[in-house]
């Protein structure tokens, strides 16, 4: 279907992959894995023909459609939502508008015996059979049942998609594509910007109702639901597993301990050599042999041993300050904003220690809750924090506190106290800043790599309540697990907003629900919430 022939890409003397060949089959469901900055994107991009390789191409199938997704997207805003998911109906629009001109055009028509009448007939068959070959389906029902399934509501058809932030957008443009039901779907982080019930609609139509799908993503479980193929870039070549990620998981540690046996033996081989060459260089009986051994030690293909970051970084909180035994009590809130009701009546006791997660769907009060709990915005009844809190916000928009005029190094370097300073740049290491990226100023940082920062930051200062508004958008896997083992050791109390159900999993101990303007306090873990409610949510979905 998809052919990927000999690609490279170069640029500034570096390689970020070469000779790279792959197929893409019919109802291929892969992962494409790597660390960052890898060329997993850019390999898409080449895929999708938004960007051409340097050497190799891309030889597709005749009359192929491809869908893609990319992580940052640019959109005009000049239709309702609806409106705009209903573009990915063009080409029967177009097609249906075509024909009934023609139509038109011969039912007027009399000089059924002239050369302009049999074009009108020969154009009308032509452009018919394209459109009867069309899937014949309710437009609008698919388009709203799209839109609902990915977070929005009836209300939201006929607002303006200009209203909407560019989260929702991008769930627009993924509405769009999915309609459009193309052959090969590429998606690159499609679940940065969507609720937890949200990522389960997308599954099941990913698994059960799409063709072949190429996905980038830090999400465990959603990569792990939906693939059957793992493809991974490393140091600029690809290694294909038909495997799904936890089963490539294990074939790639299998994969390294190989090479670093061959590695060893090799070493030890090139140093026996290098001994000969050594002790019978200038000896003349042995001028031939050592020639030879040379020839063979230059042409030699060393052994490469795949970037793996096995550096272990545990890190911990500073121990919380301890705090009163009830850090938040919220009785009877209600939050309105004009005629629109976010929550009424909610009421939540937090205890000191407990780790709880927020969950619903987005604009359900979630992050509302938050603010009101942070005594950012006013609301109606009671929000009272506990004796002696420190609260350690994580925003969404925690990157754009940061001071620009810092270094990565001195942004961190400033909040460091006792031990932990003489690891800082093995902190920052673990959260993908290495080498000269310490000495990069904070301004001239991309907004995943602040945010990053900021959540480094956020693990250096003393806190007993902390407070995370879906931390883990930006970052990779290595860097959420180790963010997971501080949550997990830290001795405060957690408030937790995320859709990343991997991440969840092991961390929160109750859960309170945000639906249909209640609050809903669920005294189990979300492992058990997130089971419990799956097929409710499946059925609620029309899945």
């Amino acid at each position: 279907m998809v052919s990927v022939d000999g690609i490279a890409v170069e640029f500034s003397g570096h390689t970020l992959f070469k000779n790279v060949s792959f197929v893409i089959n019919e109802n291929d469901k892969i992962a494409l894995m790597g660390k960052n900055g890898a060329g997993k994107s850019t390999m898409m991009k080449i895929i999708a023909s938004v960007q051409t390789a340097n050497r190799g191409k891309i030889i597709k199938s005749e009359h192929i459609k491809i869908g893609y997704l990319p992580q940052h997207l640019l959109t005009e805003d000049d239709c309702t939502v609806s409106e705009e998911a209903s573009k990915a109906f063009k080409e029967y629009f177009t097609l249906k508008k075509q024909l009934d001109d023609l139509n038109e055009q011969m039912m007027i028509r009399k000089d059924y015996e002239s050369d302009e009448y049999m074009k009108l007939i020969e154009q009308s068959s032509d452009i018919g059979e394209r459109f009867y070959n069309l899937e014949e389906v309710n437009h609008e029902a698919e388009v709203e049942k799209a839109l609902k399934g990915l977070g929005f509501k009836q209300e939201d058809m006929n607002r303006q998609t200009s209203e909407f932030s560019g989260g929702w957008r991008m769930r627009i443009e993924l509405v769009k594509i999915l309609l459009q039901r193309p052959d090969l779907i590429l998606l690159d982080e499609p679940t940065n910007h969507i609720d937890i019930e949200s990522v389960l609609w997308l599954e099941d139509f990913l698994v059960n109702k799409a063709n072949a799908v190429m996905v980038i993503s830090h999400d465990r479980a959603f990569i792990d639901n939906i693939t059957n193929r793992t493809i991974e870039v490393t140091m600029g070549r690809i290694y294909d597993y038909k495997a799904s990620y936890s089963h490539y998981i294990e074939l790639r540690k299998e994969r390294r301990e190989t090479q670093l046996k061959a590695f060893k033996e090799q070493k030890k081989f090139i140093a026996e050599q290098e001994r000969f060459v050594e002790r019978f260089k200038g000896t003349y009986s042995k001028t031939n042999q050592v020639s030879s051994v040379e020839r063979m030690l230059e042409k030699l293909e060393i052994v490469e041993i795949d970037e793996v970051d096995s550096a272990s970084l545990r890190l911990r909180f500073p121990p919380a300050p301890r705090s009163g035994d009830y850090p938040v009590i919220v009785e009877d809130l209600t939050k309105k904003y004009g005629n629109y009701t976010v929550f009424e009546q909610a009421s939540m006791t937090i205890e000191r220690g407990e780790k709880i997660a927020f969950v619903g769907r987005n604009g359900e009060g979630k992050s509302t809750m938050i603010k009101a709990i942070m005594q950012e915005i006013e609301v109606e009844g009671k929000c009272q924090i506990g004796h002696n809190i420190e609260i350690g916000y994580f925003a969404q928009n925690q990157a754009s506190l940061l001071d620009p005029k810092l270094s990565v190094f001195e942004t961190v370097d400033e909040v460091a106290k006792g031990e932990i300073r003489t690891q800082i740049k093995h902190l920052l290491g673990g959260f993908m800043f290495s080498g000269e990226d310490i000495d990069k100023k904070v301004s001239v940082l991309s907004g995943g790599e602040k945010t990053r920062l900021a959540m480094v930051k956020l693990l250096l200062e003393p806190h007993n309540l902390l407070i995370l508004d879906e931390p883990t958008n930006h970052l990779d896997l290595r860097s959420k697990d180790v963010l997971k083992d501080a949550l997990l050791a830290f001795d405060g109390t957690l408030i937790l907003v995320s859709h990343d159900r991997d991440f969840l999993k092991g961390i929160a101990e109750k859960v309170f629900e945000f639906k249909d303007k209640r609050v809903r306090e669920h005294f189990e873990t979300i492992d058990a919430f997130l089971e419990r409610n799956k097929a409710e949510s499946m059925r609620d979905m029309n899945l």
